[in-house]
């Protein structure tokens, strides 16, 4: 097991914390990830996009007028989609965009983004992140301090003074361990574990 120091809130180490090579020391593969992240980006999108064809429109089935001898292009009833307002062609329909991705390769994955993160040396473990108030100028200051402006913070419970100081700061994002997920792990440069958020995401992954 990986030993690595656990800092306080002022950046100074206040002890050290094992990581489990099985979970914090696997080999990547950046296909894996990958199929990973397109799968939860692709079940974030709606599939709502949808047009009228030509039996949707509302209006007459009639022959506007004659085949011949108006010296004008034949055309159809009001609703044929050469017209202004008739039906459309080629447009999308409603669609469900999102992937299966087996269970296994899902924690596969996660394993993957956490040892990315360790080989980066861009995961930072906290002992606590406890905040007297709800203050999005000091949590600020902290994160500065600790150069983690850009950087995802996962906690092992619910910790709303950190969450509503953290909310306003678009480089920073607060997750639970349950929440934890391979697209934000790779999307924010930096990892701040708090220590009870280690046990979590062992328990889970192991």
């Amino acid at each position: 097991m990986a030993a690595v120091d656990v800092i306080n809130i002022d950046g100074d180490v206040v002890s050290q914390a094992e990581l489990n090579d099985a979970i914090f020391n696997v080999p990547v593969k950046k296909s894996v990830l990958h199929q990973v992240v397109t799968a939860q980006l692709n079940a974030r999108r709606a599939g709502t996009a949808s047009v009228k064809r030509r039996s949707d429109v509302r209006g007459s089935r009639h022959k506007l007028y004659r085949q011949k001898g108006t010296g004008r292009a034949r055309k159809g009833d009001i609703k044929s989609p050469v017209l202004r307002g008739g039906g459309v062609v080629f447009g999308p329909d409603p669609r469900d965009y999102s992937k299966k991705v087996p269970k296994k390769v899902r924690k596969l994955a996660l394993k993957m983004a956490l040892t990315s993160k360790v080989q980066e040396q861009q995961l930072v473990v906290m002992d606590r992140f406890e905040m007297e108030e709800i203050k999005t100028k000091v949590f600020a200051g902290i994160i500065k301090g600790l150069d983690a402006e850009k950087a995802l913070i996962v906690t092992g419970e619910k910790n709303e003074r950190l969450e509503l100081s953290s909310r306003n700061i678009p480089g920073v994002k607060v997750l639970q361990t349950q929440g934890l997920n391979v697209y934000d792990i790779l999307k924010y440069p930096k990892l701040v574990l708090l220590q009870p958020a280690i046990e979590g995401i062992e328990g889970r992954l192991a």
